[in-house]
């Protein structure tokens, strides 16, 4: 081969295993990806409705606003939604902070946040009489708490609310279920089966 061919070469190969190590580098070095949300079939079955998910969408749902507005603010978040053709809805929100310590502060905010919504909503409305039940815990990862939450209008409304809040590592999520009815219309098991799901996909 001659001189000028092999010198060539060899320039090429030089610049190719550059070039290969500058991309491993960046791949090292790349931020880890974003945390994985809910499928629709990963929510408690309907007996009559599909369900449907949404896009995922910068901010805090509306819904979860009712209890959590007040622990929120400042956090960079992201939430699903979900509908079935009926009254039954659901939503995950999902938040990253910057330490393990942080995320296990705010998650213990978000669980009293949760607890206490109950009398918080009595007194900003005589309209509403609200009730909390605790589910208890889910073993997963750092761990996730179950709430239930009922709330009946003096004009009949009554709606059922299932609740949880979850962590793994830096991540937080809440998970909640909604529809019309009452504590014994809350399928508990199969929603505590969705919150280990979510907080399983936050890896």
């Amino acid at each position: 081969m001659p001189k000028h061919t092999r010198a060539g070469t060899l320039t090429v190969l030089s610049l190719t295993s550059v070039v290969l190590g500058v991309t491993l580098a960046v791949q090292a070095g790349a931020a880890p990806a974003a945390p994985k949300f809910l499928a629709a079939a990963d929510l408690p079955p309907h007996p009559s409705s599909a369900w449907t998910a949404g896009k995922v969408t910068d901010g805090v749902p509306e819904e979860l606003q009712l209890c959590l507005r007040d622990a929120l603010p400042g956090y960079d978040s992201r939430y699903r939604d979900f509908r079935t053709a009926l009254d039954t809805s659901a939503r995950q929100l999902t938040i990253e902070v910057g330490t393990k310590a942080k995320a296990a502060a705010l998650a213990a905010l978000l669980n009293k946040e949760i607890r206490t919504c109950a009398d918080r909503l009595e007194q900003s409305d005589p309209e509403i009489e609200a009730t909390y039940k605790g589910y208890g815990k889910v073993a997963v990862e750092e761990g996730a708490r179950v709430h239930g939450l009922h709330t009946e209008t003096s004009y009949g409304a009554t709606d059922i609310r299932l609740l949880s809040v979850g962590r793994d590592d830096r991540t937080v999520t809440v998970v909640e279920w909604s529809q019309m009815g009452d504590f014994s219309d809350a399928p508990v098991k199969a929603f505590k089966r969705t919150t280990a799901t979510a907080v399983n996909k936050l890896r």
